[in-house]
């Protein structure tokens, strides 16, 4: 097996996780999960990942031991997945799914030291790109096992039935995986090089890595983990101008706005219009294809025009389709006429996604002072993350008196984050910065 081999089982474990993301929130609906419960469950999921990316990220940097710690994330991930089949008591699918994220972002920085073993620094952004690309490629098809598997089986077997088989898959995959890199997992350095380290972080800065897949995180959690090794609080804060100041006051509130959206809407799309969980898959499969899709447009467009501009204009039509989400729903009483239409909501929704995913990159660094740009995108994760879990469980509350209502607020929310950037964009001067999204 050639040094890339162990991608394979990282792909593998990344289809589980990309039908599990989306999967336990079905399940946690269809054994009765409740509106804010939801919002709680997505919450959750969504702050676990830093912990996780900082914990062993920081374990990986010290000791070496990246194997054993790919093991064990792995090994955490199928605990969680048993844990979810095996429960229908509401806080424990919470908890398994917080694990499950926990150790999603816990390999995460360890995968990034492993992908560079033997090669030259200048070559570190590609090998980047690769490691994202099978991860995406899993990722996505995890969505489509989703579609396939519960549209098949959701009517033969019921449909909690259906998903506590596919968590059984998803939870084998994971097993397999695991086996699959204790086999070809590169032996761990008889010798710890923090300089190289330091050298790792300041090329994951420069190659503003993005994820091939609508996400919550824009750039991930193991990411984070880099982008803050030796992160001063107080003198990256110090050092923020106005403009950034008030770029991350549009960021924090742009992804609650985000988590609003989100964190009900499984329980949207299942019980009020009534969609399967196989039609469910299919709606996130057009949003993160759309996404997929559009990166490297995206990219060529953040380099002929500002970012600041462009990510203004994104934001404002993800203002417009979150409430058209619900829209839609009052509409249009035709199922296939109704789902048809919905269908191109998300869609847009994934391109969307794409241009603010790639011109935020851009936006941070163009603003920062460069001595703490990699800080600051560090903190741009840091504070989307935890912005979009806020978002998340306002978001099951609001959805407790309407989903009109809760995605309203998200686009609201989303248009207020849309003014502040177009504050920060007519006071700044322009300078597009090049992003390249197949750096991910």
């Amino acid at each position: 097996m050639d040094r890339d081999g162990w991608l394979y089982a990282w792909a593998l474990a990344s289809v589980a996780l990309g039908a599990g993301s989306l999967l336990v929130p079905l399940y946690f609906v269809a054994i009765g999960g409740e509106t804010f419960m939801l919002g709680v469950l997505a919450g959750v999921a969504a702050a676990a990942g830093a912990p996780g990316a900082l914990v062993f990220g920081r374990v990986a940097d010290k000791t070496g031991k990246r194997r054993s710690l790919v093991l064990v994330a792995l090994g955490l991930a199928v605990i969680a997945l048993v844990l979810v089949s095996l429960t229908e008591r509401p806080w424990l699918v919470i908890v398994g799914n917080g694990l499950l994220w926990f150790a999603a972002g816990a390999v995460a920085p360890v995968l990034t030291l492993l992908v560079t073993v033997g090669t030259v620094e200048r070559d570190w952004p590609a090998r980047f790109a690769v490691l994202n690309r099978y991860q995406g490629w899993g990722w996505a098809g995890g969505l489509v096992l989703g579609l396939v598997w519960t549209t098949l089986l959701s009517g033969p077997l019921g449909e909690v039935p259906a998903q506590q088989s596919l968590l059984w898959l998803c939870a084998a995959a994971v097993s397999l995986s695991m086996a699959l890199a204790a086999k070809w997992l590169p032996a761990d350095p008889d010798e710890l090089a923090s300089p190289r380290a330091s050298r790792l972080s300041r090329a994951i800065a420069r190659s503003r890595r993005l994820p091939v897949r609508s996400a919550t995180f824009p750039v991930g959690p193991g990411r984070l983990y880099w982008l803050t090794r030796s992160i001063h609080p107080r003198d990256v804060v110090a050092r923020f101008t106005p403009a950034l100041t008030v770029y991350f006051g549009g960021v924090v509130a742009f992804f609650v706005g985000f988590g609003v959206f989100w964190g009900p809407l499984p329980l949207y799309l299942s019980r009020t219009l009534g969609y399967n969980s196989g039609l469910v898959f299919a709606l996130y499969l057009v949003s993160s294809v759309g996404s997929a899709l559009w990166y490297d447009r995206a990219g060529k467009l953040a380099e002929r025009y500002d970012p600041s501009g462009l990510q203004v204009g994104s934001l404002l039509a993800r203002a417009a389709l979150h409430p058209a989400v619900a829209v839609v729903g009052l509409l249009f009483s035709a199922a296939l006429v109704g789902t048809a239409v919905t269908g191109v909501v998300f869609a847009l929704i994934g391109v969307a996604w794409a241009v603010i995913a790639v011109t935020a990159a851009s936006v941070v660094t163009q603003l920062a002072p460069a001595a703490i740009r990699g800080e600051a995108l560090g903190i741009y994760t840091a504070v989307s993350g935890l912005a979009s879990g806020v978002g998340s469980i306002l978001g099951g509350w609001l959805g407790g008196y309407g989903f009109l209502l809760a995605f309203s607020v998200a686009g609201a929310l989303v248009f207020v984050g849309a003014a502040l950037v177009a504050v920060v964009w007519r006071r700044s001067p322009s300078v597009a910065v090049a992003t390249d999204p197949r750096s991910a």
